[in-house]
């Protein structure tokens, strides 16, 4: 089955903007463009709902049906209960009080384990719990592939380790990990596990059910849809956490740990990600939302390969992960002999939108002996990228490196 990018880019109003016209978007995993569905139901809120929602009103019974259709129905796009999605304001935020919460129920010498391959919001969080005599062991990346190694966080593991955090995929190694693998050697060990799914998410949302961890987080904003957080907490961890959240609320599962009240307009909005979801499945004849993952992976991976065939082998140029489009998302980091801010200002001139810089991911580059005066060059897309957006990347690439 093959995607439909017509029909896909007519759902996105930016490619019909005229200021980016010509424009060719690469810098998606600092943020997707939006989809039409949640930019409508963003200004149907605002319009006709922007009351406190759940009150008996015609107006604000709507409104909070809407912000309960949108948890109900992305719930069931990642297989998980209803009441195990919160909504906050963004990834790292939600990470951040999650951290709080552990580190009011973890014991002084118990411990944690995060890895040097994250993005700073999943492990920063983490890492501050030493400070309250919480034990902080280190999963290290490969220094050569970036890559982490199972074997390793097998040495890591005894039963003083309470939880262990790592990325579904990093966002400059772009190697997918193997999250039901490394899951079942946490919890063989007594251990919960969270996954920053931020850089994976854009590319198809994860079976978290299927997957396995009692956490799993990611951002709308990368998915096509507003500035809000969405994290998974399985029930069996969320009744053990300490609320978070005020104490009147300390009942609801996905009230616990958001301690601030919530953007009820972009809560809202995030049923239109489920809309577009659906639309695709519907328009493919795909099986749900796996269906439509496999859609969105099986249109990035030929270009994909295009981009890390034209630059594998540039002596000038050190590519970051894996040269092999199967098994990493389309995120590609380049370490070049100049800063990757000046090579993303001169792309800028050839109509290509990228970016350059650490990418809050300063510990992975560290260790991948990256010259953080440089960082890299990062070139990110998605499934809604065509083909002549692909050949005028490598037309600039061609003539910038």
């Amino acid at each position: 089955m093959t995607l439909d990018l017509d029909f896909v880019r007519g759902h996105f109003p930016a490619f019909d903007a005229a200021p980016l016209k010509g424009q060719a978007f690469f810098e998606n995993a600092g943020g997707s463009y939006t989809c039409r569905p949640v930019i409508d139901r963003l200004t149907r809120f605002y319009t006709e709902r922007k009351v406190q929602p759940y009150a008996p009103y015609e107006a604000s019974t709507l409104a909070g049906a809407e912000m309960d259709e949108a948890r109900r129905r992305m719930a069931a796009i990642l297989g998980v209960e209803t009441d195990e999605l919160s909504f906050g304001p963004s990834t790292t935020q939600n990470a951040y009080v999650l951290a709080q919460a552990f580190g009011e129920m973890m014991q002084e010498g118990e411990a944690i384990v995060v890895t040097n391959q994250d993005h700073e919001a999943n492990t920063g969080p983490w890492r501050r719990l030493a400070a309250r005599g919480i034990e902080v062991r280190e999963w290290r990346i490969d220094p050569d592939t970036g890559l982490l190694d199972p074997a390793d966080l097998e040495d890591l593991l005894d039963d003083r380790v309470r939880l262990v955090c790592f990325p579904h995929c990093s966002n400059v190694v772009g190697a997918v990990n193997p999250v039901t693998e490394i899951t079942a050697l946490a919890h063989a060990a007594g251990a919960f596990v969270c996954v920053d799914g931020v850089s994976y998410a854009p590319h198809g949302f994860a079976d978290v059910g299927a997957l396995g961890p009692d956490i799993y987080l990611f951002s709308a904003y990368k998915t096509y849809g507003p500035h809000q957080g969405l994290m998974v907490i399985r029930r069996a961890l969320g009744a053990l956490l300490p609320n978070q959240g005020h104490h009147f609320n300390g009942n609801t599962l996905y009230k616990r740990f958001t301690p601030a009240g919530p953007d009820h307009a972009q809560v809202a909005a995030c049923a239109g990600m489920a809309d577009y979801v659906d639309a695709l499945a519907a328009h493919h004849g795909a099986d749900g939302p796996q269906g439509v993952h496999d859609l969105m992976r099986g249109a990035e991976i030929p270009l994909l390969q295009q981009l890390l065939d034209a630059v594998k082998d540039r002596n000038s140029v050190r590519l970051i992960g894996p040269d092999r489009a199967e098994g990493r998302a389309p995120t590609v980091a380049l370490a070049l002999n100049r800063p990757g801010e000046e090579a993303a200002a001169d792309l800028a001139a050839h109509g290509i939108m990228a970016g350059g810089g650490d990418f809050y991911a300063g510990r992975a580059l560290s260790a991948m002996g990256v010259d953080m005066e440089r960082g890299v060059l990062r070139l990110s897309f998605t499934h809604y990228t065509s083909q002549a957006e692909m050949d005028q990347l490598l037309t600039a690439l061609d003539a910038v490196l």
